[in-house]
């Protein structure tokens, strides 16, 4: 778990985090076995993996707005030039981590991060390069590096995250950080790690001098050139060697100096994050049969162009009132459609959305009220109607003789044995102004625009709208 300071958000800098690709794929390397991460063809891919999960989730904690991995080329560069014992030491590089940093140079490829390898230089002088030149631009910088030497670099803008545990675990090192784990300000580290030695780099320590003693030495005369000016000060058998190892250690003060103007193609500003290429993402990881749904979906939460767009707003007008319709209702407002032959009737089987009862249905807006002269029908009123067509009230007349349509089932009606004979059509007083019945209006052509039965009249207590057909005998 990496140890996270989450961003001030008054402070308005960009941040640049530079990665030390090399010296986190090795980590990763080590950190996850190799026989759990090979693809069917053989490839290995336990570095790639842990290198893209440290990515992921470094982007993810500290929010970069400008982000590059560097990488070394090869072990020649100035400094085995100038020491060829330089890294003599380390072993060979393992087979199964040949191949495997090219392929995390492709997937940072595809993800649009830029990366640096530069001839003649290793990583951490490319790193302390665009840290120099992004500080000096008002950026606040973030390395994650596994090489202690970055050290040098920590100010009061540079903050370097230093794996602690495999590459799951980060130590952020500040100044106070620094000065808490060797009592040495970040300037002085250089000056502290030549008279240590390093033997990972295979630059020699002296004889008897530890880290205590390096350190005590750098405090007690403030700087390696005043300690060198001073060396015949340094009492004991200590400083004796130190007399003794004078070429070495000034060697290993060159040696441990990084770099700060190495010539790069691209400036800092060139360094700002885009978008991923996310088809070119999935195929690097499919072809490397990263599978794991969890690395796949914390690398694609970090992509800078996967921020969801917003859902339109309404347009303007246009007023959500969040009305639940019932079966066969319109829309308020809403263009008139009359029903086709074929739909089905308005259920009656309980209150409708409205909490109304489905046999007395509150008008739409326009509709007269309940109680008021109802407009005229726009159907003609002579005569039943085609078999199925729906009646004004929106109802399908009856098909059979037994009731009329709308009366209750215990009204009775003409039995199958007894001839028929239509009601007299239904009368009403139309309102001044209104149409005729025999004359249809443009406004009132569906069922939806006169949803009310008209009142019976006397010599028809319960005559339907349109009367049913008789059954052909």
């Amino acid at each position: 778990m990496a140890e996270t300071a989450s961003k001030n958000p008054a402070d308005t800098r960009p941040r640049l985090l530079l990665m030390d690709g090399h010296s986190l794929a090795y980590r990763a390397f080590f950190a996850l076995p190799v026989e759990n991460f090979t693809t069917a063809t053989g490839q290995p891919t336990n570095a790639i993996y842990g290198f893209a999960s440290m990515l992921a989730n470094t982007l993810r904690d500290e929010a970069p707005t400008h982000f590059a991995v560097a990488f070394d080329v090869s072990r020649k560069t100035w400094r085995s030039e100038e020491f060829p014992e330089y890294k003599a030491n380390r072993s060979k590089t393992p087979d199964e981590f040949k191949g495997q940093v090219e392929l995390i140079g492709e997937l940072l490829d595809a993800m649009h991060a830029p990366r640096f390898a530069v001839d003649g230089f290793e990583a951490d002088d490319v790193i302390a390069t665009l840290a120099t030149q992004a500080e000096a631009e008002g950026f606040e910088v973030l390395i994650v590096t596994g090489d202690r030497d970055s050290f040098q670099l920590v100010t009061d803008h540079t903050t370097v995250l230093y794996p602690t545990k495999g590459v799951s675990e980060l130590t952020r090192f500040t100044p106070e950080k620094v000065q808490e784990k060797y009592g040495l300000s970040p300037s002085q580290y250089p000056d502290f790690a030549a008279l240590r030695g390093d033997p990972s780099d295979n630059l020699p320590g002296i004889p008897g001098v530890g880290e205590k003693t390096a350190a005590k030495w750098i405090n007690q005369f403030g700087s390696f050139a005043e300690l060198v000016e001073r060396a015949e000060e340094v009492k004991g058998k200590a400083g004796q060697n130190f007399r003794d190892h004078l070429e070495a250690v000034k060697l290993n003060r060159r040696l441990t100096e990084m770099v700060r103007d190495v010539e790069l193609p691209k400036t800092v500003t060139d360094l700002a994050r885009e978008p991923y290429d996310r088809t070119a993402v999935a195929l690097v990881l499919d072809t490397l049969e990263i599978r794991n749904p969890s690395l796949r979906e914390r690398l694609l939460a970090v992509d800078p162009g996967s921020a969801e767009e917003a859902a339109p707003a309404p347009a303007a007008g246009v007023e959500l009132d969040f009305t639940v319709l019932g079966t066969g209702e319109l829309a308020p407002g809403s263009p008139s459609t009359a029903p086709s032959p074929s739909a089905s009737p308005p259920s009656t089987a309980g209150p409708s959305a409205r909490g109304t009862s489905p046999r007395s249905p509150s008008p739409p807006p326009g509709e007269p009220p309940p109680g008021s002269t109802p407009a005229p029908s726009t159907r003609p009123t002579s005569g039943p109607g085609p078999r199925g067509s729906p009646t004004p009230s929106g109802r399908r007349p009856c098909t059979t003789p037994r009731a009329p349509c709308g009366s209750s089932p215990s009204t009775a009606g003409p039995s199958r044995a007894s001839p028929w004979t239509p009601p007299s059509p239904p009368t009403w007083s139309s309102p001044a102004g209104a149409p005729s019945p025999s004359t249809p209006s443009p406004s009132n052509t569906s069922a939806a625009s006169s949803p009310r039965r008209p009142p019976p009249t006397a010599s028809s207590p319960s005559a339907p709208t349109t009367p049913p057909r008789p059954r052909p005998s």
